[in-house]
């Protein structure tokens, strides 16, 4: 029991962008995010009064719910974006939390779903196979910074209940089998718990990961477009050794 008090604890928030149908699907935005975010205990409660601060300031309400969509629409709560300067001002300030040197970690899968389908099926379990890299690629994480001596909470955006019992489904799969990489031994020594939560329920952690899997999706269908909200975050990604581990393009 002494052991396990002293490890420290990460939370992995993963939330979505797009849709996994692969059958019906918007061309004009031909893909599936799914986006992890990584945080450490210690810096959780730091990012959460930032962004409850922020929400303070512009909405005098903590409980309005950040939500990419919305945003950029300037629909619902965020009809104030249309005054220029409370808008300036909400991105000056979102871009200095999110840009924040160490205090979360990325981790995201992207599937361009033209080219899969041509070389998988439209059978696949896209947000199965997602989820599974953001979790072997996390405890990679936890492991270059903590040499193991660490626990983890997933938590996922609730979606409907067929398709949560599908992702429960495949993640105790994975219990069992591991991944490539991971074997089940440590990936069940790792993983503390797994739980589904709504976007009414006021994580922030899943709304960090709503704003930031956007970007990131938009970077992939058009790397040469301006992408500012991508420079501020591009640097969270999981990197080892110079490499991107944490950014994965299927097919890629």
């Amino acid at each position: 029991m002494e052991i396990e008090q002293r490890r420290k604890h990460y939370t992995l928030f993963i939330d979505e962008c797009g849709d996994p149908n692969l059958e019906k699907y918007d061309r004009t935005f031909p893909m599936f995010t799914l986006c992890g975010i990584l945080v450490s205990s210690d810096k959780l409660k730091w990012l959460e009064n930032e962004i409850n601060g922020l929400k303070r300031e512009l909405w005098q309400d903590e409980s309005v719910i950040f939500h990419s969509r919305e945003i950029r629409s300037h629909s619902r709560a965020f009809v104030n974006l249309l005054d220029a300067t409370v808008k300036e001002r909400f991105y000056e300030r979102i871009n200095e939390i999110l840009g924040t040197e160490d205090i979360y970690v990325i981790v995201c899968c992207c599937i361009l779903k033209e080219p899969f389908v041509e070389r998988f099926n439209t059978g696949e379990d896209v947000y199965g196979l997602s989820l599974k890299y953001l979790i072997e690629r996390a405890i990679f994480h936890m492991d270059d910074c903590d040499s193991g001596n660490c626990k983890l909470s997933i938590v996922v955006e609730r979606r409907n209940p067929n398709q949560n019992q599908m992702l429960l489904k495949y993640y105790n799969g994975l219990r069992v089998t591991g991944t490539k990489w991971i074997t089940p031994e440590r990936l069940t020594d790792r993983i503390k718990n797994f739980k589904f939560q709504y976007k009414a329920d006021n994580i922030i952690g899943l709304q960090v990961a709503d704003l930031i899997a956007y970007p990131i999706s938009r970077y992939v269908l058009n790397p040469e477009r301006p992408n500012p909200a991508f420079q501020v975050i591009a640097k969270h990604i999981y990197t080892y050794k110079g490499a991107r581990l944490g950014f994965k393009i299927i097919p890629h």
